[in-house]
């Protein structure tokens, strides 16, 4: 049986195009997620790994539609070859030809496969390198990255010397200051913290 599958990165990206070739290739049934390929914890993809069996071939547009990391990537690829599942990627002219009973063209094929996948590696090392430098140079910019922390009302210390003096409840003291509970308390534990 012809076994499709296609993935893109996020929910905006289309599928159309892999779908489209994976159809004209004859695949019986198509899998599809839009997924990050970093991992292969993929509603579709663990889906058609239960579905597929010996004898069948797995056909994918390209090679890093299965997945961008090296390593987990050429596993699920030994895991597909130990249970006799064939590998197609309709972007390389190897994989068009019958290996079936062809060494030589088998070990080819096996070659793109190790090197795609180093390049998608490559890709996404290279993505996160450049992710890192860039916040590396924002914070020396002085960028602050998370949620920006919760002032303290103007009021702050008059109402917590009212609090102390237990002539208002945390209750009143929210109301007067016009603040939320989580609010209230995470300041109030930061507050009790720095007084130490």
């Amino acid at each position: 049986m012809l076994i499709g599958y296609c993935r893109v990165s996020t929910k905006e990206q289309n599928l159309d195009r892999q779908i489209e070739s994976l159809k004209d290739y004859g695949c019986e049934k198509i899998y599809s997620d839009k997924s990050t390929g970093k991992n292969f914890n993929r509603p579709e993809y663990i889906k058609l790994k239960d579905a597929i069996r010996l004898g069948d071939t797995l056909v994918v547009h390209e090679f890093d539609r299965l997945g961008r990391n090296k390593r987990l990537t050429l596993k699920e690829i030994q895991y597909f070859k130990d249970n006799q599942v064939r590998l197609i990627a309709l972007n390389l002219p190897t994989t068009q030809l019958d290996t079936s009973d062809n060494l030589m063209l088998d070990t080819i094929n096996n070659i793109v496969i190790e090197l795609y996948t180093m390049m998608a590696q490559d890709e996404v090392e290279k993505r996160e390198k450049r992710q890192q430098e860039g916040i590396r140079i924002a914070l020396e910019k002085g960028i602050k990255f998370g949620r920006r922390k919760i002032e303290y009302p103007k009021e702050w210390e008059g109402i917590m010397g009212l609090v102390e003096n237990k002539t208002i409840n945390n209750i009143k003291a929210m109301e007067m200051l016009g603040l939320k509970k989580t609010t209230y308390y995470k300041l109030l534990k930061d507050y009790k913290s720095n007084k130490v």
